[in-house]
C-alpha cells in the first residue's frame, strides 16, 4: 500500500469518535456498548492488565462479570493512525486515580459492514515516571 493513503484526515476524525464513544462507554460501564466495539469473531483478541480474552464469547463474558470502574481516568499522548481507508491503530497512555502507575492502551480497528470494530487490544500498567 502506497503510504499517501495513511492518516487520511476524515478516516482518522472517524476513529476519534469512535475512539471517544468506546472511552466514555468504559468509564459508565455500558457493558452493551463494551461489547458491540469489539467485532463478534472467535479470532478477536484482548489482553488486559490481569486477564485475557480469546473471542468475543470471553469478552462478553469477561465484561458481565466486571464491575464498573470506582477511579477516574486521563488519557495522555493519544496516537491515531490510519492505514487506509478501513484500518487504524490507536494508542494511548492513561493515569487511573487509584494507583501511581502509568497505563498504556493499544487498540486495532477495521472497518466492517457494521462499521469500526475493535479486532484486537492491550492494555498495560507499570510503574513509569510522571
Amino acid at each position: 500500500m502506497d503510504a499517501s493513503h495513511f492518516d487520511d484526515p476524515a478516516v482518522l476524525a472517524e476513529l476519534r469518535t469512535v475512539f471517544d464513544a468506546y472511552e466514555q462507554a468504559l468509564m459508565s460501564n455500558d457493558v452493551a456498548a463494551l461489547n458491540a466495539y469489539f467485532w463478534q469473531d472467535e479470532r478477536t483478541t484482548r489482553y488486559g492488565i490481569a486477564d485475557r480474552q480469546w473471542g468475543i464469547a470471553e469478552l462478553v463474558a469477561y465484561r458481565a462479570a466486571t464491575p464498573a470502574p470506582t477511579f477516574t481516568r486521563r488519557l495522555e499522548h493519544l496516537r491515531l493512525h490510519a492505514f487506509g481507508p478501513d484500518m487504524a491503530v490507536a494508542q494511548v497512555e492513561f493515569v487511573r486515580s487509584d494507583t501511581p502507575l502509568r497505563g498504556f492502551q493499544t487498540q486495532t480497528w477495521l472497518r466492517l459492514p457494521d462499521g469500526w470494530r475493535i479486532v484486537a487490544a492491550h492494555v498495560s500498567m507499570i510503574p513509569f515516571p510522571r
